[in-house]
């Protein structure tokens, strides 16, 4: 094969392609329903990963970069794909996060390091539930509300629209999706209510490991 041909090669941008679910559609009920998951994950996300790839079609600087160097390296990227890949990149990026993030078995707190690392940042795993289920409260149209970890110390932030933590160089822990669609089918205008059931789905396991072993999940 040519040196040109591999060169081109080489110059392809990794396509995305969308991650299964850990559980079934209807796993997550009465909390969360099958329509409202099916719809999220297979057309929402999906649509975000055919924007992002689409996009990145033809971009050299793209070629072989996994989501997290695209979304960390914004400023690497032609200016013409720039809010793609921040906005789709970012909902790729944010929504494969989130379903890791969630299970039908969970439990209603955490234990191990990150209880302790909860209570020793807001006081009490209490006080932790309120402020982050005020942040997602607090978010103006959509956005997600993220528990991150900011250099040594834990904090709550918001980000707008598909606004990832990582771009800003925070490694995201928990994050909440507050678009109207992952909860609208359900719970119509009632974000408290979904912000509560939220709490009755979260893998803590998955957010214990991404605390305790960061280098292995990015």
């Amino acid at each position: 094969m040519c040196d040109a041909v591999l060169k081109q090669e080489r110059l392809i941008p990794m396509t995305f392609i969308l991650p299964d679910l850990p559980f079934d559609y209807a796993a997550l009920e009465p909390y969360i329903d099958a329509t409202t998951m099916h719809l999220h994950h297979d057309k929402h996300h999906q649509t975000y990963i055919d924007k992002l790839n689409a996009s990145l079609d033809g971009v050299p600087q793209a070629a072989g970069k996994s989501i997290e160097q695209l979304l960390t390296g914004l400023d690497a990227l032609p200016e013409s794909v720039r809010v793609s890949v921040r906005n789709n990149g970012g909902g790729h990026y944010n929504h494969s996060l989130f379903w890791t993030m969630l299970s039908p078995e969970s439990t209603i707190k955490p234990d191990g390091q990150l209880l302790a690392d909860l209570e020793s940042t807001f006081d009490s795993f209490d006080k932790f539930k309120a402020e982050f289920s005020q942040a997602a409260l607090s978010v103006f149209g959509s956005g997600w509300a993220w528990l991150v970890k900011d250099n040594a110390a834990l904090k709550i932030v918001t980000t707008a629209n598909q606004d990832s933590p990582i771009t800003y160089h925070q490694y995201p822990l928990l994050g909440l999706d507050v678009w109207e669609h992952a909860y609208y089918l359900h719970y119509q205008n009632r974000r408290p209510e979904y912000v509560d059931a939220f709490f009755k789905v979260i893998n803590w396991q998955t957010v214990e490991n991404r605390l305790m072993h960061p280098d292995t999940n990015a």
